[in-house]
């Protein structure tokens, strides 16, 4: 279990000589509001330009940061960018990933990295067979409060691991986000659960299964509004996971052991200036401890720069595994489609 857990944790990521030059695809909010402007201000990385469909949107994102802009076509064919950044809505990340790595274009995709497995082992085939680095932008992953987890599981804190319990939900979302709009990947599945099934993965290891689930449905079209999946680790520990977007706020996971309960309360999207606190239960003995902050939305981007910077880093073990988890989490995502019950509701 404890070689399982350090397994599925990213590499620190190294100082560069040159910055690894980004085109965006895309121009959403998230892009706008969190991504691009890291990436401008990451040693790591330079943005060089923004493509997308709307000349009016690539000029707003153009005017703001400083780059050029061009078609969703055309950015691919730059020879002035290293790599495509991928914030498009989810029904084209599968699409628009094989053509950037047709292009010869590394690329760093938003979560999923496609909306079936079958479409994600194609691209993740193709990122392998051209020497490309693929990596889905799971930001949470590099955030070192992971690492003081995966350390008080190795040095037996817990004890025998008996269950992992993981949630991510908020409010509502205004009626006209893309994410109630099932032709273009929507649902509380593909955009929350897929942070709890990742952290399942991350903590128990590969080879999950899964036992059980349900889901709310909207009577007018299918589309899951919120969730629940139970699944099982190859060693036999179970894994509840919760998703949705019809709760207040909460994004968090626990592990359950023979000697003692560890809860992380942001596990999920901590600010880059908050201090994790992680809380260890015991019998007769709570004991909290306090992390220094960090900005794993910059850690992402540095590794994933790390990663271009190392030439042959796609034939590397770590960028396998990346290929990997990213395709293991679809099958997850397909098995729990597959396995839901349905509960209709109006929306």
């Amino acid at each position: 279990m404890n070689d399982s857990v350090s397994a599925q944790r990213p590499t620190p990521p190294q100082p560069l000589s040159a910055p690894v030059r980004f085109g965006a695809l895309g121009t959403s909010s998230f892009g706008w509001r969190r991504v691009l402007p890291a990436m401008t201000g990451c040693p790591q990385t330079e943005l060089v330009a923004v493509g997308g469909r709307s000349p009016e949107r690539v000029q707003r994102f153009t005017d703001r940061f400083g780059c050029a802009g061009d078609s969703a076509e055309a950015l691919l064919e730059r020879d002035d960018i290293d790599a495509v950044y991928i914030s498009l809505p989810p029904s084209l990340h599968g699409e628009w990933a094989a053509r950037a790595l047709h292009a010869g274009k590394h690329v760093l995709v938003e979560k999923p990295i496609a909306t079936t497995a079958a479409e994600a082992r194609a691209v993740a085939s193709l990122a392998e067979d051209r020497g490309l680095v693929l990596r889905e932008n799971f930001m949470f992953l590099h955030h070192p409060q992971h690492d003081a987890v995966a350390t008080l599981i190795a040095e037996g804190r817990l004890g025998e691991l008996r269950s992992f319990r993981g949630a991510f939900c908020f409010p509502p979302l205004p009626s006209e986000d893309i994410r109630y709009v099932p032709g273009l990947g929507g649902g509380a599945l593909l955009d929350a659960g897929v942070y709890p099934l990742r952290a399942a993965a991350m903590l128990l290891g590969p080879g999950l299964r899964v036992a059980g689930a349900t889901a709310r449905v909207r009577r007018s079209d299918g589309l899951d509004l919120s969730g629940q999946a139970l699944l099982v680790s190859p060693s036999g520990v179970p894994a509840s996971v919760e998703f949705g977007f019809e709760h207040t706020y909460g994004s968090s996971y626990s592990l359950w052991g023979a000697g003692a309960k560890l809860t992380v309360p942001r596990a999920f999207t901590p600010p880059p200036g908050y201090q994790p606190v992680l809380v260890l239960e015991e019998q007769d003995h709570v004991e909290q401890f306090t992390l220094p902050a960090a900005d794993q939305l910059n850690r992402s981007l540095a590794g994933f720069a790390a990663a271009v910077a190392a030439g042959g880093a796609a034939a590397s073990p770590e960028e396998a595994r990346w290929r990997q988890d990213a395709v293991a989490t679809m099958e997850l995502v397909d098995a729990v489609r597959a396995q839901a019950v349905p509960v209709t509701v109006e929306g």
